[in-house]
């Protein structure tokens, strides 16, 4: 006879391989997750949506959009940041710079990051509507919060204006319960829909799909 310790290792072997994986197991807080296959439609790298899209898609969530950024010289309000882990299998997912920014338009500035990439900022005041009060500047994974009078933004309004799905099944096109998905705040494990955690200042965000990374991020700032 086969032992139980035995059997259930053997069983797990075998769900693997007819999940069809393509990766190990990873473990955190001593439970195993297996590696998340990668969907048909809706894997990454998510890209973001068309520039000439943003004000739509911002004010679609629910985020006001201006011709100018509040909490700035000339321009007051409150302006917070938190931060947005990613990660598929362990490996970290980019957060493309612009998001909520609609950088066709006169008065958007055009940098560059350290490692090359765009960011897009230095918004006086721009010819139209440009930018949502939530947005990227550039890829580092930082939300900026501007707005006129506190308000509450979710990370679901954030993912709105990415363009990617994220509920309480879905982080784009992986989906229970052939990934595992779990989300994050400074650490510590939020078991509800993702898409409602509430973005404060300095907060760390990771939302891990698949099997975790070797730590799970609890600071940025």
């Amino acid at each position: 006879m086969i032992g139980r310790a035995r059997q259930a290792a053997l069983g797990a072997c075998l769900g693997a391989l007819v999940a069809g994986c393509g990766g190990g197991n990873s473990s955190v807080a001593g439970t195993t997750t297996l590696a998340a296959p990668t969907p048909k439609a809706g894997g990454i790298p998510w890209h973001a949506p068309p520039a000439t899209e943003a004000m739509h898609l911002a004010t679609e969530t629910g985020v006001p959009v201006d011709r100018y950024e509040y909490g700035i010289p000339g321009h007051p309000g409150k302006h917070i940041h938190a931060h947005l882990d990613a990660f598929v299998n362990g490996k970290p997912v980019q957060v493309p710079p612009g998001i909520g920014i609609d950088f066709t338009v006169p008065g958007v500035q055009k940098g560059s990051s350290p490692d090359g990439t765009p960011s897009y900022g230095g918004i006086q005041l721009c010819a139209r509507a440009c930018i949502a009060a939530l947005h990227t500047h550039d890829d580092g994974g930082v939300m900026h919060i501007e707005s006129q009078k506190p308000r509450s933004y979710s990370l679901g309004n954030f993912f709105d204006e990415w363009h990617v799905r994220l509920d309480g099944k879905c982080v784009g096109g992986y989906c229970k319960p052939d990934a595992t998905i779990a989300a994050y705040k400074n650490g510590n494990r939020f078991t509800g829909d993702p898409a409602a955690l509430v973005l404060n200042d300095r907060d760390e965000i990771a939302v891990v799909i698949g099997s975790p990374p070797a730590k799970i991020p609890s600071s940025y700032f």
